[in-house]
């Protein structure tokens, strides 16, 4: 191993000489205490390293010692149910070193004594390449984990295993054409700036449901897709991603916490294990890898902990499984980077950013996608993002970078936040681009006007804004009763459509069937009700007929209960055939 001398300390940010066969991004050990790092210049003979743990202590003269690798994240069973910190070291295991990580640690990120069983699915004299299924190994009661050929590898399966192993026993063994015979194991390694190869990107064709009206209805995300959620300070970006970590139908789950307080990570250790999956009943955790960089940790190591995260759910999505990300937050990351840039003296950017933000931030979300993956199985990452815009300036850099490459963007809004209407996203500044991608699903999976209802609620909320507008310049008596009517029928919408309980459990979450039935009571009985006004109906009456009581109760109605819906629809249609 090669070896270097320090010249200079700044913070995360150390220089050193004498490392002439240095590569970029290459892992070194930093110092007596053997501190990781990452090297992220290299002028001459200076190397510039990252270091990803607190450098106190560190000083001039120290040595540096090169690992000759990229930083690199283990990939095998023992990933589910485990918190990691951002390079990968098991929070679990840490524990037992006491209350605080000690400086230098090293502990593997997969238990080295865990035995699994292993079944294959190939038999020995088969031709296999990266990416090919070689068995199953039972991880959880929710996820089989597949056991792959790493990428890159091809040629006769020699040797293949059945029974219980640890993640570097040998269950196989491939002939290569270049390598000679290779071993196989339950674990494989892979750099995390580097993505996982895939055969094609595939267009997005269905929705990520995440039982939240506000986002299935209006504004969804496609499996596949990307999103952004920014807002202000409590405005509820963490409750939005807690919801849809908790109830998105995606079967993986990869958590990120960058760079948020400790207490929002408590919150997920404490909930998940309690929460039961909807579609199995198990905790919820048994699906759920949480990789946790909080704002107390080391500032440097929120850059390395998207990209442990995500190259993460890029190996599940491998397997042909859907995965959600969650990125808390990615301005916590920009920060991180911004710090870094400062130190290596770059040229700054817009608000001290480094001025290749907007590239780096696109890196992050091209990962994601519908993919056809090695192995010839179709497998999808989406992937969310947080962002936290100080003030909730949706002109900061962060947001407007982030913008330019998401397909969604969900603007968090904090008046709705103290009115204590949740989720907080406002109808009116967030959007989808997804709409035309998926709307075949809709027709198809869920009712052939739904696209039409939807856009029929959209525009009576975008027209209640104008109302309000004149409202509070001339009053309330100036406006005609249909314009009465669009406002009682918005008012409906936003607090019995868009307003969702996530402590009740008939709320919380809401089928997109019953969305759909639940959108079209609404309007049904606006359609019925703007007749009867054109009759000359007072608007009054129509305000405070019994069956908008029964319109009021409709989210607590099972979504299995069609029969139900129906009777309110019939209801709706006879209440106003006796006006």
């Amino acid at each position: 191993m090669e070896k270097g001398r320090i010249v200079k300390v700044s913070g995360p940010l150390v220089q050193a000489e004498g490392m002439k066969s240095a590569r970029m991004y290459d892992v070194v050990r930093v110092g007596e205490e053997q501190l990781i790092g990452e090297i992220i210049r290299i002028e001459g003979d200076i190397i510039s390293i990252q270091v990803y743990e607190e450098t106190e202590g560190i000083k001039v003269g120290d040595t540096v010692i090169g690992t000759g690798l990229p930083l690199i994240v283990e990939l095998g069973p023992g990933l589910l149910s485990n918190i990691f910190d951002g390079i990968q070291r098991p929070l679990s295991r840490l524990e037992t070193t006491g209350d605080f990580i000690l400086k230098g640690i090293q502990i593997p990120a997969l238990d080295r004594e865990k035995r699994w069983q292993f079944k294959p699915v190939v038999k020995k004299g088969k031709v296999v390449e990266g990416g090919d299924f070689l068995g199953d190994v039972q991880e959880t009661g929710i996820l089989t984990h597949k056991i792959m050929v790493p990428p890159g590898l091809s040629g006769e399966l020699v040797d293949i295993k059945e029974g219980s192993f640890t993640v570097e026993e040998e269950i196989g063994r491939i002939r290569t054409e270049d390598k000679g015979e290779v071993p196989l194991f339950l674990m494989q390694r892979w750099p995390v700036r580097e993505k996982r190869p895939i055969k094609e990107k595939r267009p997005p064709a269905e929705p990520l449901v995440t039982g939240q009206r506000v986002i299935d209805t209006f504004f969804p995300v496609a499996k596949g897709g990307t999103a952004c959620i920014p807002g202000p300070f409590g405005s509820g970006k963490t409750v939005v991603l807690h919801a849809i970590a908790k109830w998105a139908d995606a079967q993986v789950v990869v958590y990120i916490g960058c760079g948020e307080r400790g207490n929002e990570m408590a919150d997920v250790l404490i909930e998940f294990p309690e929460l039961k999956d909807p579609g199995t009943g198990r905790p919820l955790m048994e699906r759920t890898v949480l990789i946790a960089n909080t704002s107390n940790m080391p500032v440097a190591a929120r850059e390395a902990s998207i990209y442990t995260g995500i190259t993460i759910a890029e190996y599940f999505r491998d397997m042909g499984y859907s995965v959600a990300l969650m990125a808390d937050s990615t301005s916590r990351w920009a920060e991180a980077l911004r710090e870094i840039s400062g130190r290596l003296e770059e040229m700054p950017g817009e608000e001290g950013y480094p001025a290749y933000l907007g590239t780096t931030v696109a890196s992050f979300y091209e990962r994601a996608g519908r993919c056809l993956c090695l192995g010839n199985r179709e497998g999808a990452l989406s992937a969310l993002g947080a962002v936290s815009p100080p003030g909730g300036d949706l002109t900061d850099p962060v947001v407007q970078m982030t913008l330019k490459v998401v397909k969604v963007f969900w603007g968090l809004d904090d008046q709705l936040a103290y009115q204590r209407h949740f989720p907080a996203i406002n109808w009116l500044t967030s959007y989808s681009l997804y709409e035309e991608s998926i709307r075949n699903y809709f027709e198809k999976e869920v009712a052939p006007n739904f696209p039409t209802i939807r856009k029929e609620a959209l525009s009576i909320l975008e027209r209640e804004a104008e109302l309000i507008e004149i409202v509070r310049l001339v009053g309330m008596e100036t406006l005609s009763a249909q314009d009465r009517l669009i406002l009682e029928t918005a008012r409906t919408i936003r607090e019995d459509f868009l307003h969702q309980s996530a402590f009740d459990d008939r709320d919380a979450y809401t089928t997109l069937q019953k969305q759909y039935r639940m959108l079209k009571a609404i309007m049904l009985f606006h359609s019925y009700a703007s007749q009867a006004v054109e009759r000359g109906v007072p608007i009054e009456k129509v305000s405070h007929l019994p069956v908008k009581e029964r319109i009021v109760n409709m989210r607590y109605i099972p979504p299995s209960n069609e029969e139900e819906f129906d009777r309110l629809e019939q209801t709706i249609k006879d209440t106003f055939a006796s006006l």
